[in-house]
């Protein structure tokens, strides 16, 4: 039997334990308050990551699916639209050879184009040009000229000394670090392309560049910022994605996906059908104008 004492005096126990616990929660909270902000952006660039991995294999499996129904559009449905176009251009090219009226043979022309696709610049002068012009070749070909030869680069004296210096200055082999012997490459690189054009005056600013010492590094960013900018970057991949998507839904092929999820492949079948009818009527009509 507990005594009222006693119950007192648990009691009183229990809160000075309830509030010790309670000091040590506090302190908890409070070394747990200073360093959440940056696990609060932790947590919340893993989940931004987690959500964009998700998205990203949604956006890339609708995709694949466009490109593939596309794909079997193309094999199954192809020929009968190029069977269409064919037909359409047979019947105006009768019918203007009939009429003889300019805007039938307009309407012929035109109709006849779309089943002849435009051959690319090349195809037409069989490489003598490109979409940039003549070739060097052909260019001297027709004026009756030489082709020539790009000119010779004979640097200067001036210039030969200063990639002289400039090599035994900033060669690769006196760096002392990795990141060092990298800047000495990358500038190597761009004094010996000075030196083989000739040009003097970049050698010499190459110099005074060299001079004046590597460029100091930037401050690196704190953890905090390095959060924010992923973040950031996350919800500007997302958008990306977003414009994706919508462009994949409302493309024809994506609209013909959404209208049949479940079955696809019976909506290219009920296509085949409207075409197969289309082509028997245009055969038909074809017939006709040719008694």
């Amino acid at each position: 039997m507990t005594t009222p004492e006693a119950e007192q005096s648990e009691s009183v126990s229990g809160a000075e334990e309830q509030a010790a616990r309670s000091g040590d929660s506090g302190e908890a909270m409070a070394e747990d308050a200073r360093a959440r902000p940056e696990e609060r952006l932790e947590r919340a660039v893993r989940a931004a990551e987690n959500a964009l991995i998700e998205y990203e294999i949604a956006v890339e499996t609708f995709r694949i699916e466009v490109e593939n129904f596309s794909r079997l559009h193309h094999q199954k449905l192809g020929p009968m639209y190029t069977r269409l176009d064919e037909l359409e251009a047979e019947i105006a090219e009768e019918r203007a050879a009939r009429s003889g009226d300019p805007e039938d043979i307009r309407r012929a022309h035109e109709a006849r184009a779309r089943v002849m696709p435009m051959p690319g610049v090349e195809e037409l002068f069989h490489g003598w040009m490109d979409s940039d012009g003549l070739f060097p070749e052909a260019q001297a070909m027709l004026t009756d000229q030489p082709v020539r030869t790009p000119p010779r680069v004979r640097p200067s004296e001036e210039a030969r000394k200063l990639y002289r210096e400039l090599a035994r200055k900033a060669h690769p082999d006196l760096a002392q670090d990795e990141d060092e012997r990298m800047r000495r490459d990358e500038f190597i690189a761009r004094v010996n392309a000075a030196y083989a054009r000739g040009d003097e005056a970049l050698l010499r600013e190459l110099s005074e560049e060299w001079a004046a010492g590597a460029v100091p590094e930037e401050r690196k960013p704190s953890r905090s910022e390095e959060l924010y900018a992923r973040l950031e970057w996350l919800a500007q991949r997302k958008d990306m994605l977003t414009l994706v998507a919508r462009e994949l839904e409302e493309s024809a092929i994506g609209s013909m996906l959404r209208l049949a999820q479940d079955d696809p492949d019976r909506l290219l079948e009920e296509i085949a059908e409207r075409l197969l009818a289309q082509v028997a009527e245009k055969e038909a009509e074809l017939q006709t104008l040719r008694g």
